[in-house]
């Protein structure tokens, strides 16, 4: 076997798959930035109050 076929597989098994994973992280990352920027601002009444969705998830449960 020679050095090429070698390359070929390491590129192929590993370097590939984990590049994919990668790019998906960042996707999903500025996804979930984009998504997460205005859900806490259409939780707000009409006079800057959370409403009650926005206090449940910022109460701690265990107190």
């Amino acid at each position: 076997m020679d050095i090429g076929g070698i390359i070929m597989i390491v590129a192929l098994v590993i370097a590939m798959p984990i590049g994919v994973l990668m790019t998906m992280a960042g996707i999903a990352g500025a996804l979930g930035s984009l998504v997460g920027r205005n859900s806490d601002l259409d939780n707000l009444t009409d006079d800057g109050e959370p409403n009650e969705y926005l206090a449940l998830a910022n109460a701690n449960p265990y107190e």
